[in-house]
């Protein structure tokens, strides 16, 4: 893993209901956001999202950066825990 690349960032997720919050922790949702945000990364940071609900329906939800532990950037390697605010 490069220096600049984070250890692991923390996501507050809203809407914080448990379907949504089963969704964001699927390890396939957290490739996407590796690859969808790759880059620089910082507190305070907001990304609208959405995930899906199935048959073919969507929820928006909004993802906001709480804390980034070991560098400055995502990477493929980095990981995400999420929080209920």
């Amino acid at each position: 893993m490069s220096e600049t690349t984070a250890d692991r960032v923390v996501l507050s997720v809203e809407p914080a209901d448990d379907a949504t919050a089963a969704t964001v922790d699927a390890d396939r949702y957290r490739a996407f956001l590796r690859r969808a945000h790759a880059g620089p990364v910082a507190v305070g940071d907001e990304w609208a999202e959405f995930v899906g609900r199935g048959c073919g329906s969507t929820r928006d939800v909004t993802l906001r950066v709480a804390a980034v532990e070991g560098g400055e950037e995502i990477g493929a390697e980095t990981a995400f825990a999420f929080r209920r605010d």
